[in-house]
């Protein structure tokens, strides 16, 4: 367990050895999930498919986050989910908190600068994080696939209008009190469908993925963070929480406006790993050519861009064929950093 210094009890789960029993010789990667999800994402498909017991049998110490309010991290030295004050963070405090707190312990636990692997909301995570210089000095290298730092030309009417009609609490109330149950799989599984009218069909994931998916249940996440994403999209910037007025803007940052997280101030000299697929809607092409122009003084021999056209958003972490088209690279990218 983790507990970061806003308070939040975090559970991390270890992968040490693969399946031959021979402790890891390789130095730690961390997985960060994305939103309404948590680590099972990077083990619900077969050993053979799945990112976490991949590395594990490649000699990878393997470490897998679960970002607070998720099943595994729900805890608080002082607060409880039936509290409100419990769920008031976005992901700016996941990119503060949650984020370098899991990086130090990894650290403090093996010695060892880590590899950073995250999926969409983990991605964010990270380069916000990055961008502020925090937790660099325990990083080798990172690798982010669905990237998202600008939103704001997705393609999707659907994703369009959920985030200018303000739905965020009508949302996570869903997703909150009725699927983290497990009173109703089937109306996880409808909410399942209409993510993917959000972030693109998937090409590549088996129906017995899905059926594990629908299984095991999105996870929760803050109100609060639903409407972050929101401002994203509707101000085309990368930015901390805006509280809607210059007065509260000011009480909280000390300035009209919230403070923008600057990409271009993530070391060049850190060796990123940058997967986007052409059917992702949510990780749109657009937006994440906006990043690359963000990075354009990034050392070239410390970028490396990964582009499968046909993935979608979740084809990252579930497709059958993301073993060789993704998680190969990957590997060949840590053995290099």
């Amino acid at each position: 367990m983790v507990t970061t210094t806003d308070g939040y009890i975090l559970s991390l789960q270890r992968i040490p050895a693969g399946r031959s029993g021979v402790t890891a010789d390789k130095p730690p990667v961390l997985l960060q999930h994305g939103v309404f999800s948590d680590a099972a994402t990077w083990l619900v498909n077969t050993p053979d498919q799945s990112l976490g017991f991949i590395l594990a049998d490649n000699g990878y110490d393997v470490w897998l986050a679960n970002t607070r309010g998720t099943k595994y991290s729900s805890g608080h030295t002082s607060l409880n989910p039936s509290d409100p004050a419990y769920w008031d963070w976005s992901w700016d405090e996941l990119a503060a908190y949650d984020l370098p707190a899991s990086v130090q312990y990894v650290y403090d636990q093996t010695g060892q600068n880590l590899h950073y692997v995250g999926h969409s909301l983990g991605t964010l995570m990270a380069l916000a994080a990055f961008s502020k210089q925090q937790s660099l000095n325990m990083t080798r290298s990172a690798a982010l696939l669905s990237p998202i730092a600008y939103l704001d030309q997705i393609i999707t009417l659907l994703g369009k209008a959920a985030a200018y009609s303000m739905i965020g609490d009508v949302t996570i109330n869903i997703y909150y009190h009725i699927l983290t149950s497990d009173s109703d799989k089937n109306l996880a599984y409808g909410v399942l469908i209409v993510l993917f009218f959000l972030i693109g069909p998937p090409c590549c994931i088996s129906p017995s993925t899905m059926d594990a998916v629908r299984n095991y249940g999105p996870q929760p996440t803050a109100t609060k963070n639903m409407l972050h994403f929101a401002q994203m999209v509707r101000q085309g910037t990368i930015a901390m929480y805006d509280y809607g007025s210059e007065d509260d803007n000011n009480e909280h940052y000390g300035q009209p406006t919230p403070p923008v997280y600057n990409m271009s101030c993530i070391p060049n000299d850190l060796p990123l790993f940058l997967a986007h697929g052409g059917q992702d809607y949510l990780s749109d092409p657009a937006d994440v050519q906006t990043l690359m122009g963000a990075l354009s003084d990034h050392d070239a021999d410390k970028l490396v861009v990964l582009y499968p056209e046909e993935y979608a958003h979740l084809d990252f972490t579930l497709a059958g064929n993301a073993n060789q088209v993704v998680y190969d690279p990957i590997m060949g990218f840590f053995s290099l950093n």
